[in-house]
């Protein structure tokens, strides 16, 4: 795999105050985790926080709009908001717009349910006696 590019850098380290963040890329672009979830996303250069119903509306009176991918479908809107522009050069502003992406991440991760294999149970067949 390769090296993070100077902007996944920057990213990882403009985050680094709220935890041990780790950038994987994925997709063409790169996601940021922390604790095993994903609470930012990164493509050609520019920050997606991960928004929910309760932190959305802070992002769209902020203006960003959210990351959106063309496929053979058409147009899919993800919920990942762009993070406000003048955060890239006020590490405070960022992290506290980062603690919001990150409890939105970890409100999704809790609203799904474990998946089988997860929750350490299995399928058991029992043939005709």
């Amino acid at each position: 795999m390769g090296s993070e590019s100077d902007f996944h850098t920057f990213a990882r380290e403009l985050f680094q105050p709220l935890g041990p963040v780790l950038v994987r890329r994925m997709f063409g672009g790169a996601g940021l985790f922390l604790d095993g979830v994903m609470f930012a996303l990164i493509a050609e250069d520019t920050l997606y926080m991960k928004v929910d119903a309760i932190n959305q509306g802070e992002f769209e009176a902020a203006g960003t709009e959210p990351f959106r991918s063309e496929t053979g479908r058409g147009v899919h809107e993800f919920s990942y908001y762009e993070l406000p522009a003048d955060c890239l050069d006020d590490q405070d502003a960022a992290l506290a717009w980062g603690q919001s992406a990150l409890a939105a991440a970890r409100r999704a991760r809790q609203a799904k349910p474990p998946s089988r294999r997860k929750a350490g149970t299995r399928t058991v067949r029992r043939g005709k006696t």
